[in-house]
Order: structure tokens, then C-alpha cells, then sequence
């Protein structure tokens, strides 16, 4: 089995530790996960005497879980399976065992994906291996956190479902009002309770709407949790007769839910964060500025990543708080990146075009690949943002795809991000998500009905 660099993200566990905790729980079964192009988690529920075998050569999972829509129609990927649809090995990463306190005797670990014997070049979670990889071989290390949106939704009697709360102006509100089932808490003991780096929520913008946020750390381990988050946050809110979705923009009435990351360098030798310069201009290294030049250069490529359906194009509207243009500011909230004022250890990148609906794996790859080609290549980014993005037409240059066509359209033509995530990687999710594309247009929308049939 192949290693990365990037296992470092985790320390290390021994299967006898592992089978040290599976005794002092009482654990009789584990899930065992990897996440798909979508970023949805695939997973079987394995009995414990299974531990020597997805630690040894895996378990078997059909190649075209990886082809599959959301709709259950297949794309034909180039490279998968091919006409056969044969097997992939999922091998257990020991690393990322944890207790489920949410599911009775249970564990979840985390696999990775190998094709034919070696590490399958579709697997988001490969591919940000290969990123931090490229990174370390460089004496730097990635960091990472995720503020993640998601609404929440009581169901009903008839089978519909309703906001959870429903009044105006709770933003940056935690109380027993905008969560009186106390759904937020068990949320949060839970992921606490299996060590994720979380550090708070809150109620967000529009009613119903809520915020999570992660500490800086390691970026493998923040898009396993990133990840893993969305998928147990629905299995809590089933236990509880809720329904919890992270589309980018669930109704008209409702505001878009974003995934904003925050990303900066450590020096591997001496820890420190080289985005932060205090004889820089505004505190920011010439290292960052480069990084911060790559992700604008490739925006419009790496938006396909960071916003992979189609109802995500639907939060770039102006005063959305999500990007419409493209450009950088500090602490502007209207630019596609954002720099926060903190400093020291602090100093990061924010990238504000992340869709709540993104895959993180894929999402915080291509970032690291787009900032990677600014590094290498010293590309200075445009003048800073100083004003209200949305509305200064002298600064809107350069504008957000305005759809998932168009933005597959400039990922299919980025050939340094073609070849830092890979022909395969890219062939598969734009074979992917065209097809979701084009059943988009073929299919009749209830706003076609209510808008042309009784005139026409």
C-alpha cells in the first residue's frame, strides 16, 4: 500500500490500538467510508472481524459508484471500468478510526482507493495527497479550515418540510430559540467527542440557516472532517425527524449556503507561517501575494471545483455575500478572495467562492494546484479591492462563471490545472457533471409552466 507525505496529518494508529478501543467500546460494526466525485460518502457496514481485511487489501467496491449521478444514470468515464464495470479496493487509512457516539456499537474508518493495484487517479482524496506532497517537497506544509452553511428543515406531517426556525435577524445567534429541539448540541458534542477540529456554530443570515466552523490544522484531516461532517449531520437530523441540506441555494425565498476556506503555509522546519511577513506591505509575505495571484489567474477554472452543481450559480448574485467578480481585498467581503486582518500565526488566504454543495477534497485541491502554479511561477496578483466589489464598475474586470457549463468550459481549458489534478480526474468529473448538464436541459422546470402556459 502506497503512503503519502501527507499522513502526517494524522498520528499514527497501530491495528491493536485500534483493536484496544473496538474491546473498550463494545464495537460490533464499522463503516467503512471514502467519498465519491460528489463528495457523498459510499460506504459498507462491515462486522469488526473484517478489521484484518480493510486494513490488509481492502474491501471491494464497484468502479461505477464513480460514474454514478445523482439521478442513478452513469457516466461513461474514461479510464473506470471501461465496458466490464469492474472492481476497485477500498484499504482502511488506520489513522482515521473513530467511535460513531451517534450510531450504537459502531466505528467509522476512512479507505483509500486503488485501481488495478494502484492508487486510483479518480479519488478526490488522492488527489489532495498528491497536493500537499507537491507542497512538502517544497518545505511547506499546507494548512487548512472550513466555514461550512447548511439549512435545516423540520418534517412534516404530509412528508414536507419546513424551516426549522422561521424568524428574521438571528444571525450570529446560539440559543434555545434557534434550536429548541437541541439538535445543534448534539451535533456539536458528537463531533467533539470524535476530535474534530471544531470550534463553534451559529445561527447564519436567513431563518433556518446555520454555520459551522473548523480550527486550523492539517488539510487532509480538515477535508476528511469537512466531509464527514455532511454525511453524519444528516444521519443526526433523521434520529431527530429533521432534514438538513447543504444545496447552495435550497428555495427563491432562502439565501445560498457557502463553504468558505481558509488556507496558508507552514515552513516545515520551523513552523512557521510564511504568509505572514511583518515587513510586508499590509504584514503579507511576497510567498502569499504569489499564492494569492494563482488562485485568480485560475478562478474561473477552479469555480467548476468549488461550486460542481448547477443550482450553486444561483448564490452569485450581487449582495449574496458570495463572489460575483473576481479580484482580492482585505477583509472585503465582496471579493472572490478575502485576507482577514489577523496576522502572525493568522495570516491566511480565504476563498469565498466555495459552494456549501462542494466536494472539500476537490475543492481545497484545486486551490492548492491554482496557488501552487502562482508560487512556482511568481504570479503577482491584479491591485487590491479596496471598495464595494458588487457595485464599482471601474474594478469588475474580470466576473464568476454563470453557470456549470461555462465553468467546466474553462476547466477543461486550464492546462496547468489539468495537470496538476490529472486527465483522469478531470475527464471523469466533467464526463460527470456534463451529464447532469444536460438533463438539466432537458428537463421542464415548474417556473417554465408558470411562466408560459397560460400565455403561450
Amino acid at each position: 500500500m502506497q503512503k503519502t507525505k501527507s499522513d502526517v496529518d494524522y498520528q499514527t494508529m497501530t491495528k491493536e490500538e485500534i483493536q484496544n478501543k473496538i474491546a473498550e467500546n463494545g464495537i460490533e460494526m464499522i463503516r467503512f467510508e471514502f467519498a465519491d466525485l460528489h463528495g457523498i460518502n459510499r460506504s459498507k457496514l462491515l462486522p469488526v472481524d473484517m478489521l484484518d481485511q480493510i486494513l490488509g487489501h481492502g474491501v471491494p467496491f464497484c468502479c461505477a459508484i464513480m460514474e454514478m449521478g445523482f439521478d442513478n444514470s452513469i457516466a461513461s468515464i474514461q479510464g473506470i471500468s471501461e465496458f466490464n464495470y469492474d472492481d476497485m479496493m477500498a484499504v482502511a487509512d488506520p489513522s482515521t478510526f473513530k467511535i460513531l457516539p451517534h450510531v450504537e456499537k459502531t466505528a467509522l474508518i476512512l479507505g483509500d482507493l486503488y485501481y488495478h493495484g494502484e492508487p486510483m487517479k479518480q479519488s478526490p482524496r488522492w488527489f489532495v495527497k498528491r497536493m500537499i506532497d507537491k507542497y512538502q517537497k517544497l518545505g511547506l506544509r499546507p494548512i487548512s479550515a472550513s466555514e461550512l452553511e447548511f439549512f435545516l428543515y423540520k418534517k412534516t406531517g404530509d412528508g414536507s418540510v419546513v424551516p426549522y426556525t422561521n424568524k428574521p435577524n438571528n444571525c450570529y445567534t446560539a440559543n434555545t430559540r434557534i434550536d429548541p429541539a437541541g439538535y445543534l448540541y448534539q451535533m456539536t458534542r458528537t463531533f467533539r467527542s470524535m476530535g474534530f477540529k471544531i470550534l463553534y456554530m451559529n445561527h447564519e443570515f436567513y431563518p433556518g440557516q446555520y454555520e459551522y466552523n473548523w480550527s486550523h490544522g492539517p488539510t487532509l484531516r480538515n477535508c476528511d472532517e469537512t466531509c464527514l461532517f455532511k454525511g453524519i449531520s444528516k444521519d443526526i437530523a433523521e434520529q431527530d425527524d429533521l432534514h438538513v441540506t447543504f444545496m447552495a441555494k435550497p428555495s427563491n425565498e432562502a439565501g445560498g449556503s457557502g463553504c468558505h476556506f481558509h488556507l496558508s503555509l507552514n515552513d516545515m522546519e520551523t513552523g512557521e507561517n510564511v504568509f505572514d511577513d511583518p515587513s510586508g506591505e499590509n504584514g503579507l509575505s511576497q510567498t502569499m501575494q504569489y499564492f494569492v495571484g494563482g488562485i485568480l489567474k485560475h478562478a474561473k477554472a477552479i469555480t467548476a471545483f468549488l461550486s460542481p452543481t448547477i443550482n450553486c450559480y444561483k448564490r452569485y448574485v450581487l449582495d449574496s455575500f458570495a463572489p460575483v467578480f473576481i479580484g482580492w481585498g482585505r477583509d472585503n467581503r465582496t471579493t472572490f478572495v478575502r485576507i482577514p486582518e489577523e496576522r502572525g500565526k493568522a495570516t491566511r488566504v480565504e476563498v469565498r467562492a466555495g459552494s456549501a454543495a462542494s466536494n472539500p477534497y476537490l475543492a481545497v485541491g484545486s486551490i492548492l494546484a491554482a496557488g501552487l502554479d502562482g508560487i512556482l511561477n511568481k504570479i503577482t496578483p491584479p491591485e487590491i479591492i479596496t471598495t464595494d466589489l458588487y457595485h464599482d464598475t471601474s474594478k469588475q474586470e474580470n466576473f464568476v462563471p454563470r453557470s456549470l457549463f461555462r465553468a467546466l468550459e474553462e476547466l477543461k481549458a486550464d492546462k496547468w490545472l489539468n495537470e496538476c489534478v490529472g486527465k483522469e480526474l478531470i475527464n471523469g468529473f466533467v464526463a460527470l457533471k456534463e451529464l447532469e448538464v444536460e438533463a438539466y436541459t432537458t428537463n421542464v422546470t415548474d417556473w417554465e409552466w408558470k411562466t408560459y402556459s397560460y400565455h403561450i
